[in-house]
């Protein structure tokens, strides 16, 4: 490619997230970056559009757009009217919170990306595994650090050929300064139990309401899980892949499905 990279950045924390900022630094060494990323935060809205109004994306810089809508939607409008040119592959993130498990689900972050792959566009979701521990200012500065770390694995991820086909990575960020992470592993999702995850309490006019976040979580998993990556000190990469078919258990129908 004799051409500059052509990088879309976005995210689900909002456009003025400190961890967006670290993510176009850490890209910039690798082409031109266009960022067209949510005007607030949408953590958890996982693959959704918006169908209810019109979007209106702002222009707050060169190459700069702030969209009233979901990160799925910055996507899709970036590749399909913002960008005069398509590009070469999307990153999402640097999410301020990890991304693993069950977490990928109901991730604004890793939608964004996939909807990048869905569009036929290569894409590398990033979150920062901060769990509950530590100031934001304190997390933030430990992004601040990895950057360079970053920009280096990013260089690698993009340089693979062939890109694996309806595939996108995952890659999580352990909570710690540059100089400690250990290095990259290739792993597979984990799997969590919430505990307490749902709070019960009374609105200022006594009715009942539900606040969903909190409570505990519990990893389960073996050695190549995301999360023991995290644990150990490493960057978590984890290859997701589009197809939620269960291939084997197609495989074995016969022994367990009776047409009706």
């Amino acid at each position: 490619m004799n051409r500059p990279l052509r990088l879309l950045c976005t995210n689900d924390d909002g456009i003025q997230a400190h961890g967006l900022e670290c993510l176009v630094r850490a890209a910039e060494p690798l082409g031109e970056v266009t960022v067209v990323a949510p005007d607030r935060e949408q953590s958890g809205t996982s693959h959704a559009l918006t169908m209810q109004h019109p979007l209106r994306p702002q222009l707050r810089g060169p190459r700069r757009y702030q969209v009233d809508g979901t990160p799925t939607d910055c996507v899709m409008l970036a590749i399909e009217a913002l960008m005069p040119e398509r590009p070469d592959i999307v990153l999402s993130g640097i999410n301020h919170g990890q991304n693993m498990g069950e977490d990928v689900l109901y991730s604004g972050t890793v939608a964004a990306a996939m909807e990048g792959v869905i569009l036929g566009v290569p894409a590398i979701a990033l979150s920062y595994a901060s769990g509950e521990g530590g100031s934001g200012a304190a997390n933030a500065s430990f992004v601040a650090e990895q950057v360079g770390a970053i920009t280096a694995l990013l260089r690698h991820l993009v340089a693979l050929q062939p890109v694996p086909a309806d595939t996108l990575f995952n890659v999580n960020l352990p909570p710690v300064g540059a100089a400690d992470i250990r290095g990259v592993r290739l792993t597979r999702l984990g799997r969590r139990v919430f505990s307490g995850a749902l709070t019960r309490m009374l609105d200022p006019w006594g009715k009942e309401v539900f606040w969903i976040g909190g409570g505990r979580i519990t990893w389960t998993g073996e050695h190549d899980f995301d999360y023991q990556a995290i644990a150990d000190g490493y960057i978590s990469v984890t290859p997701l892949h589009l197809d939620l078919t269960h291939h084997d258990l197609l495989a074995a129908a016969g022994s367990w499905w009776q047409a009706p």
